[in-house]
């Protein structure tokens, strides 16, 4: 039988895929807006948006309430852990709505060929996020660390993204105001990308209780003298 402790911490987890299913749901309806051309879906991913703010507040404030009760180090891991991931899950809602500000924008500009790079961009750093989360949920570290050095590949899109982008304003001038928007939309979902990053270093950190978030710079650092 559980304990009234273990129920929480279980609601707790419960309570942080419920952001994460927000989470995703916010930036599929910011895309959608940007390609579909919809106010309606930019209001939808404004609405998602705030309620992943709420439930942030509701696992920050759970998670204090949990912390002085927690018996064990592992406990106390997967607590700051999940208040970890949340707030990376509320950045990522903040990314998808200054995406639907942005579809705001150009849903009442000319439509460029360029938007078609959108949804593949945006698959990608969801495929990411929700595989990341998986390995949070199955305590898969193994798993957690494999997804990481994907975050190189959305980089890449992105650049490409940016690159069409810039000779599309070198060819006409008057698609720049529309092609700086989607410069945004793609550095937004290339940004969702590293909070999915993030989200599987702290998976990470949970089972293996070691701390990788700033090795590689570290490492770095070492090799270079820290210039």
């Amino acid at each position: 039988m559980k304990t009234h402790f273990e129920q929480d911490l279980n609601d707790l987890k419960a309570r942080l895929l419920t952001m994460a299913s927000q989470a995703e749901t916010a930036v599929h309806q910011a895309v959608d807006a940007v390609v579909n051309r919809s106010d309606a879906l930019v209001e939808q991913a404004r609405a998602t948006e705030a309620a992943i703010d709420a439930l942030e507040l509701e696992i920050d404030e759970t998670s204090i309430h949990l912390l002085a009760k927690a018996p064990l180090a592992t406990d106390l891991r997967l607590i700051t852990v999940t208040m970890r991931i949340s707030q990376n899950l509320e950045r990522i809602g903040d990314e998808a709505c200054k995406i639907a500000k942005r579809a705001r924008d150009l849903n009442h500009e000319a439509p460029l060929k360029q938007v078609a790079e959108i949804p593949p961009l945006s698959a990608k750093a969801l495929e990411m996020l929700r595989n990341s989360l998986d390995c949070f949920v199955h305590a898969d570290s193994e798993g957690a660390r494999a997804l990481i050095p994907r975050d190189k590949e959305i980089d890449a899109l992105n650049k490409q993204v940016h690159q069409h982008l810039a000779l599309q304003m070198a060819e006409a001038r008057d698609t720049i105001g529309p092609a700086l928007n989607l410069m945004v939309v793609a550095k937004s979902l290339e940004r969702i990308a590293d909070h999915a990053k993030n989200i599987a270093e702290e998976t990470v950190f949970l089972y293996e209780a070691e701390d990788i978030r700033h090795r590689k710079k570290a490492m770095t650092d070492a090799t270079t003298g820290g210039l």
